[in-house]
């Protein structure tokens, strides 16, 4: 991995606290992501299972995690299973884990060779009641693909039908929603990874240039700093572009005159940092420009005031929507008609913002995070108000990762990275 080695306490730390939540008697199993084929023997670059890697910290393929804090047997409470790795391996395809790398990295005691997982499966099945399965159940999962997750529950259910049967996901809904120190310093270097290709391409842009190519500096930046590469897909919309919320083909050239909006961010050992910027092309804002920027600006930086414990997700989105209103009736992009004759399931704001502010952010872009709980301290979420004006050929979004603390305002994680129109236009002209 590029990444620096990571504090085993953590993944003790988050395996103890899952354990805690289980039912008596109960075994828990998390499987590695597989390897997805392309075609012929081409394969996509392996991501794996976020949750084995928060339990485990283990980021190698054909890994399994079972977790049996009961189990009579005390070497079999913890049990890492990965591939036996050998010489001819080695030369083919890298350094795997030994055993003692595996208990290094996770601090798993017990581990074994992936060939002996299903005669230790049975040895420990027979002192569990009940089988804790690993599903996704994010809210915005839509998942067609049968995981190797998938496989191996319909496997373990048929060989063993006679056991309980109960769900990881609502523990790790709330476990990986509230971050540990380790986590949040490896969320802020993924932040200070994205700070560097940002500044990177303030002296890059003019116009004339690309799409593509900022997308290029990104990742030279990304990757020199010990980065896979961008968090998700990466978005670069210049013009009209920024009006197509999703616009991820980066092919078009930037005009002078014109805006670019960036939602483009590294993620470093796993952990994802999200980032909206949006600057002028030639390095100035119009009037009018700085106007709907310094709006957007506004509402982000009272959104984010919000993000307090005990807030509800869609009640802050709520408060949001009126800050909002407020802003674009400044604007002169609705009048108080509209919102006198708004329907209540589309209001009138939605005309130029039509997405949600504010989404859980960690191992996973849109983390995990149970929405209708209230908010709580070191829970990480970003702030991303935009307003979309079609008709006036631009679009604006500032985005920014914040931690919620037990008093007072988030601390934002980026709060490094130039966000005001005069710093930004300062260094685009130096």
């Amino acid at each position: 991995m590029k990444y620096h080695p990571i504090n085993s306490a953590l993944f003790i730390k988050n395996r103890k606290n899952f354990m805690a939540q289980m039912k008596p008697k109960s075994m828990a199993v998390f499987n590695a992501n597989d390897i997805y084929p392309i075609g012929a023997d081409s394969t996509m670059p392996f991501e794996q299972n976020r949750d084995l890697f928060y339990l485990s910290g283990v980021d190698q393929e054909e890994s399994v995690l079972v977790l049996f804090p009961d189990c009579p047997n005390s070497e079999l409470r913890e049990v890492l299973f990965v591939r036996e790795t050998n010489e001819h391996i080695a030369v083919w395809e890298g350094e795997k884990l030994t055993k003692e790398a595996a208990t290094k990295t996770s601090g798993v005691q017990t581990v074994y060779w992936l060939q002996d997982l299903h005669k230790i499966l049975f040895e420990m099945s027979s002192y569990a009641e009940t089988f804790y399965i690993n599903t996704n159940e994010h809210y915005r999962a839509a998942v067609e693909t049968e995981t190797r997750e998938d496989r191996f529950n319909k496997w373990l259910l048929a060989k063993y039908p006679a056991h309980a049967v109960a769900k990881s996901n609502p523990i790790l809904q709330r476990l990986r929603s509230v971050k540990d120190n380790i986590e949040l310093d490896l969320m802020q270097h993924a932040c200070n990874i994205t700070e560097k290709g940002f500044r990177r391409i303030l002296g890059f842009v003019k116009p004339g240039v690309w799409e593509y190519e900022i997308e290029a500096e990104l990742l030279h930046e990304f990757v020199r700093n010990r980065s896979k590469g961008f968090a998700y897909t990466p978005i670069i919309a210049s013009g009209n572009n920024a009006n197509v919320l999703h616009y991820i083909e980066n092919n078009q050239q930037c005009k002078d005159g014109d805006l670019i909006l960036f939602d483009i961010a590294a993620e470093y050992a796993n952990y994802k940092s999200d980032l909206s910027r949006t600057i002028p092309v030639n390095g100035r804002f119009t009037n009018r420009q700085k106007e709907v920027y310094n709006a957007v600006n506004h509402v982000k930086k009272e959104a984010t005031k919000l993000l307090v414990p005990g807030n509800i997700w869609k009640e802050y989105h709520v408060e949001v929507s009126k800050i909002m209103t407020s802003e674009l009736l400044k604007l002169g992009l609705i009048d108080k008609a509209d919102v006198q004759n708004e329907d209540p399931k589309w209001p009138a704001y939605k005309k130029y913002f039509m997405h949600g502010t504010s989404h859980h952010i960690g191992l996973d872009t849109h983390d995990y995070g149970l929405l209708h709980e209230p908010m709580q301290a070191n829970m990480v979420f970003t702030v991303e108000p935009g307003i979309y004006i079609p008709e006036e050929g631009f679009g604006i979004r500032l985005e920014d990762d914040v931690v919620v603390q037990e008093k007072g305002e988030p601390f934002n994680l980026m709060g490094n990275i130039p966000i005001e129109a005069e710093e930004i236009e300062g260094l685009m002209n130096k």
